[in-house]
């Protein structure tokens, strides 16, 4: 079973996003959508997407469609902007908290860009953003660099397919579709204490649920896991069940 993957054009119909000399945020993050999407099912990975035109849904409705598609990973394509026009140059990447497989492929992602020319400012975590909160299933939110800085412009429309082709492999790297290091298995972890006893209490009310629980002690932390997957599909359908029952979690690879 392949992977699924929701790609999100940040912005679109009465929302533009930033605009910076009559170019506008939602134009470029749709045509990157769409060339990235189009490597990636070209590589065997089931994309959707939250839009193919220029119509507006807001954060929330984003992150309820990919919820209720059951994706495996959600992607949001941006472009970043700063007060000063020509002041901050370079890519980022935003996640949820800095942790698991979605740090892992924002890094990836970052790195992919930064190999085509784009200075690389780093994965900082954005709690507050309703697209990486309300998402049930790994989420990341790519800056293709600022739409208000000449020299990232230049980059963008020079680089175009580059960007697109780098967005994608670094989403593949991150799954080991294109290569035969991939990780031996996953995990589930849903929580992490430096207190024994606190760890133990989650295992015990994890265990009462019939959930696989465990504790792995390791850097001064004990890490609440559930289950060992050999596959990343059947750790992320453990993590939306836990998520569907209260529970905070990140996928770990082993």
């Amino acid at each position: 079973m392949p992977y699924s993957i929701m790609l999100d054009a940040g912005h679109g119909g009465r929302d533009p996003g930033a605009v910076y000399n009559g170019r506008q945020e939602k134009d470029d993050t749709l045509a990157l959508t769409l060339a990235a999407g189009e490597i990636l099912q070209d590589r065997g990975i089931d994309v959707m997407y939250t839009r193919t035109t220029d119509v507006y849904e807001s954060p929330y409705q984003k992150a309820m469609e990919a919820n209720a598609a059951g994706v495996d990973f959600f992607v949001s394509i941006h472009r970043n902007s700063y007060p000063t026009d020509n002041a901050v140059s370079g890519v980022e990447s935003l996640v949820y908290d800095k942790s698991g497989i979605k740090l892992e492929m924002a890094e990836n992602i970052n790195e992919q860009l930064e190999s085509v020319g784009f200075v690389n400012l780093g994965v900082k975590a954005r709690p507050g953003l309703v697209v990486l909160r309300r998402t049930q299933m790994p989420a990341v939110l790519v800056e293709a660099g600022f739409i208000n800085s000449d020299t990232d412009n230049q980059l963008f429309d020079d680089n175009f397919d580059d960007i697109a082709l780098a967005i994608a492999e670094g989403i593949l790297g991150t799954l080991n579709t294109d290569s035969g290091s991939a990780p031996s298995g996953y995990t589930v972890q849903t929580g992490a204490f430096r207190n024994k006893a606190n760890a133990e209490r989650l295992e015990a009310e994890l265990k009462e649920l019939d959930f696989p629980a465990d504790i792995a002690e390791g850097d001064g932390l004990y890490r609440v896991t559930v289950g060992a997957f050999l596959s990343l599909d059947e750790a992320a359908d453990m993590e939306r069940r836990l998520r569907r029952a209260g529970y905070q979690t990140v996928i770990i690879s082993r």
